[in-house]
């Protein structure tokens, strides 16, 4: 009969790590640190934790289902995302901590209530991603990040959100599936924590995590493939084992969840990719930059991996509006850079009008 594990709550021989404990124990290689960045942290894990309440009840409760508004993507609110969005402001706005925040749900700056006094963070979140599939329970997500203000005055402005993902303080993901779990840097490693719902805190789970170096996946909407660029359907190939010099395939996953197919991969290894198309619409890409692919691309880098447009690397692209778009590939390096290698080769055609772009020349 084999033996059932202990519950590690129960088990006094286990070193228990809460996020709280982590994020203290992480401040201490920092002896200037004043604990306003450390406490910043802890109110995003509150945040994911009474969201995580929302989600797990969504079909029980009367959140699930689209609003009468949209975006400024152009894309229907579910009731959930302006949930999720107003729990992170809230836990945000009073503290002092802050001087701006950006929000995929909000069209520009988010200053302050003048009432409250500011701080030298901007945070930057989408709320809710993938929350068209909330409805059918498919895992849904948070993405946020923290830049320090530069600019002088007591507000923050658009500068000090428009800076390159290389100068973020800290990046995170919250992913609401089977277990919530909450995974951050600080830029000194990757770490993931794991919910446990009996006593209400997450628990260290994946400790330094990095990709592995044999990746398993790949992951792209190949629905889409008729419009990708002629690289990216040679690099497809590639990772198909089609095209090249005959390596194995690797298996194709695709959830139409950012937060969810990049958490895969981050833990099994592989790539996630969402190009640009030939259409108007897609030529520039579709991921957001602020809300999702800085982040995303710091806790990459981060773990071993990398984050490119096809061109170079995301943390390099200096922002010129809150709405940047942009083309992601993200995953195991060699990965990657073997995405940007048929993008050099093939789409030269593309690279010339996207460069501009990329510049904010346009």
């Amino acid at each position: 009969m084999t033996d059932i594990p202990l519950d590690p709550v129960e088990d006094s021989s286990l070193k228990l790590v809460t996020i709280e404990r982590h994020i203290q124990e992480q401040q201490r290689l920092h002896p200037n640190a004043t604990g306003k960045f450390t406490a910043m942290l802890q109110d995003m894990a509150l945040a994911a934790k009474l969201i995580a309440r929302q989600t797990t009840r969504a079909g029980l409760s009367n959140i699930l289902g689209p609003t009468d508004s949209r975006n400024v993507f152009g894309e229907v609110q579910q009731k959930l995302d302006i949930y999720a969005d107003q729990t992170i402001f809230k836990m945000n706005d009073h503290t002092g901590r802050v001087c701006a925040m950006v929000s995929e749900e909000h069209d520009k700056l988010i200053d302050i209530p003048p009432h409250y006094d500011t701080g030298n963070y901007v945070l930057i979140y989408d709320p809710l991603d993938g929350s068209s599939n909330i409805d059918v329970n498919v895992s849904v997500g948070t993405i946020f990040s923290i830049h320090r203000k530069f600019t002088r005055g007591e507000r923050g402005t658009i500068d000090d959100v428009l800076q390159e993902g290389k100068r973020l303080l800290a990046a995170g993901y919250v992913i609401y599936g089977s277990s919530t779990m909450m995974v951050y840097t600080t830029g000194r490693g990757v770490f993931g924590f794991t919910l446990d719902p009996g006593i209400g805190e997450f628990i260290l789970s994946h400790p330094n995590i990095q990709i592995p170096l044999k990746p398993l996946y790949y992951s792209v909407n190949q629905g889409h493939e008729k419009y990708f660029t002629p690289g990216t359907r040679h690099f497809i190939k590639w990772l198909q084992g089609m095209e090249g010099e005959g390596h194995a395939p690797l298996s194709h996953r695709y959830i139409g969840s950012l937060v969810s197919d990049f958490h895969r991969n981050l833990l099994k290894g592989g790539i996630f990719l969402y190009p640009a198309t030939t259409d108007e619409k897609g030529q520039y890409g579709k991921i957001r930059l602020l809300h999702e692919a800085q982040a995303l691309a710091f806790i990459a880098e981060q773990a071993g991996g990398h984050a490119s447009d096809g061109i170079g690397p995301i943390l390099d692209i200096k922002p010129h509006s809150l709405e940047q778009r942009t083309p992601l590939f993200i995953g195991n390096r060699e990965l990657v850079e073997k995405a940007e290698h048929y993008i050099r080769e093939h789409d030269k055609d593309w690279i010339s009008r996207y460069k501009p772009y990329r510049l904010g020349d346009i």
